[in-house]
């Protein structure tokens, strides 16, 4: 792959879309893909790794004769990292505001880098006492102040690199990435429990599962430095503000901040009640840990395919109708399909539900971020899109899998995390149909001639 030296020009004449584009072009943009995605996969990767063995490191970190207790408690800790995403989207997200994207997006993956290694290399409860889950809950905070940092910065040069007519699927590499990162811990969940015995797996087998991630990072680093920067090319058609501060730039975006918020909200208790399947159907169905580790991958193969077409489509027919419709269908068949697996409780039911429900949910995930990034003017966006997504992961992504496992607990109910799921919907099929077209398709943007 050729190395990205291209000057500025080139990325500008690149995301102006002016003319067929040469073969460094389509190689730098190919690059910038590449880079985002990487970074944004290992980074949830860890996230959702952590999520797949909650029940072996609460063993590790949280040994205890209750099994519940130690899940909760394991479960509080996976919940540490999101306290630190809003200071994360703040902090990192206004230095790409203010430095550019590459250096915020190579600071965040190198703290990210840190923390995995540490989560994998902290001895157990048994060994170091207290100090293991404290530890622990620092480098959760660690990881949570770096995610928090990487999606704004990696979303706003998505944006920025990619051609007018093509960001709804350049953008929806940024949520696919977060399925193939799902995706790959799910396959890690399936080999490792496949081949090693559950003692093994209890014991060390969930530390593989982290070094595995950790093993990419040489490459993220390499592909991340060659990537030239974006913050200051030309963007036609792109909003603009008369504010004079950035605290008056976000009031005159306060409608698209508010509505990205609640949608956000609803699509993150989504993802986490998709990542808790697993647990869910270790702990509460008793389906198979095999099997489980098979839905939640199949799942997520899914969504990868789905983001995708739905960000191609929503450079083609705009992003309201992709995202209003596809989160209609998703809201429809929650409750039918969940009692299905929760009557049922067999594989099939468990495989084909997940499947059919990670694909509705995720259609329109590239034409939402593609909507809110476009929308918001270039000198905040980095920084307002990660603090929204973080906010927003802060008090739903990381109370979800709590809220969920108590609801449980307390109503006896296996349909508790069905009917959770359904009212976030609801939320955020408003907050959707309230957002504005914002595609060039639609707007009738003209890119400027180079």
């Amino acid at each position: 792959m050729e190395a990205a030296a291209s000057n500025e020009g080139d990325v500008a004449e690149t995301v102006q879309g002016a003319g067929p584009p040469s073969t460094p072009e389509v190689r730098l943009r190919r690059r910038s893909i590449a880079a985002a995605t990487i970074g944004n996969a290992l980074e949830f990767y860890d996230f959702i790794t952590y999520a797949f063995f909650a029940i072996q490191i609460g063993h590790a970190f949280f040994p205890s004769h209750n099994a519940y207790a130690s899940l909760m408690l394991s479960l509080a800790t996976f919940g540490a990292g999101f306290i630190t995403r809003p200071i994360g989207g703040i902090v990192i997200g206004a230095y790409s505001d203010r430095v550019g994207r590459k250096p915020a997006m190579m600071l965040s993956f190198t703290m990210m880098g840190c923390a995995i290694i540490a989560i994998a290399l902290i001895p157990s409860y048994a060994t170091i006492g207290i100090a293991a889950p404290i530890l622990a809950v620092l480098a959760r905070m660690v990881q949570g102040f770096s995610l928090g940092g990487e999606v704004g910065p990696t979303t706003a040069y998505l944006l920025e690199a990619a051609p007018m007519n093509g960001r709804g699927l350049a953008v929806s590499w940024q949520s696919a990435s977060q399925s193939i990162a799902a995706t790959l811990g799910g396959l890690v969940g399936v080999g490792l429990s496949a081949f090693m015995a559950p003692d093994a797996l209890d014991a060390y087998g969930w530390r593989i599962a982290f070094l595995l991630g950790a093993g990419t990072l040489p490459f993220g680093l390499w592909i991340r430095r060659g990537l030239p920067e974006t913050l200051h090319t030309p963007e036609p058609g792109g909003p603009v503000s008369t504010a004079r501060t950035g605290f008056g730039v976000v009031l005159e975006n306060r409608r698209i901040i508010l509505l990205a918020l609640a949608a956000l909200a609803a699509g993150t208790i989504s993802t986490y009640i998709f990542d808790y399947i697993t647990t869910f159907a270790q702990n509460t169905l008793h389906i198979s840990t095999t099997v489980s580790f098979l839905a939640g991958a199949l799942g997520n193969v899914a969504a990868i395919v789905a983001v995708l077409w739905g960000g191609w489509l929503s450079d083609r027919i705009g992003r309201w109708p992709v995202m209003v419709w596809s989160n209609l269908s998703f809201l429809i068949l929650i409750l039918p399909i969940f009692f299905w697996i929760v009557e049922t409780r067999s594989a099939f039911a468990l495989l084909a539900g997940n499947l059919t429900l990670g694909f509705l949910c995720s259609i329109g995930g590239g034409a939402f971020y593609a909507a809110v990034t476009e929308t918001l003017p270039k000198r905040i966006r980095g920084g307002a899109f990660a603090t929204i997504y973080a906010t927003s992961i802060a008090f739903f992504g990381g109370t979800t899998q709590l809220v969920v496992t108590w609801l449980i607990h307390v109503t006896g109910s296996p349909l508790a995390p069905a009917w959770y799921l359904f009212g976030a919907t609801i939320v955020g099929q408003i907050a959707y149909m309230l957002i504005l077209e914002s595609a060039p398709v639609k707007a009738q943007i003209v890119p400027a001639p180079a």
